[in-house]
């Protein structure tokens, strides 16, 4: 376990972007906390060596089902994936005081190797996604 500034992590949780995120390129760990124990759909994505830094992200799927970034093989080489299957896609939310105004970048998501922890913010060349989606775009999924 590792402890900065009373923040107490396991290292095998972290996730690291050699190129960092867009904007916060100089920050490259960073550990996902979820919102709801057992779940995936929002998480914090605390950085650890920047406690003040941290970014809402969701499962886009959660959000829509029929998501479907294509993800380049150079962008897969960077995280060192060889399938797309190892892959877990997150995108930054951000949150507005009225919760439907509030909007998710699916241009941009976050891509993990969930083997390795290596992690990259990629650039979809499609262009049905856009920067800001507002969350009211998006059916409330009942489980």
């Amino acid at each position: 376990m590792s402890q900065d500034k009373e923040f107490i992590y396991k290292e095998e949780e972290c996730i690291y972007f050699k190129e960092g995120i867009i904007g916060f390129e100089e920050q490259k760990k960073y550990i996902p906390l979820p919102i709801q124990e057992e779940s995936d759909a929002i998480l914090c994505l605390q950085c650890v060596d920047d406690l003040s830094l941290s970014f809402v992200i969701m499962n886009p799927f959660f959000l829509d089902e029929t998501y479907s970034p294509k993800i380049s093989k150079k962008d897969m080489d960077a995280i060192g994936a060889k399938e797309e299957s190892v892959i877990s896609y997150y995108v930054i939310c951000v949150v507005k005081d009225i919760t439907a105004n509030s909007t998710v970048n699916l241009k941009c998501p976050i891509i993990v190797n969930s083997l390795t922890r290596e992690a990259k913010q990629v650039i979809l060349e499609e262009g049905e996604y856009r920067f800001r989606h507002p969350l009211s775009e998006f059916s409330r999924k009942e489980k």
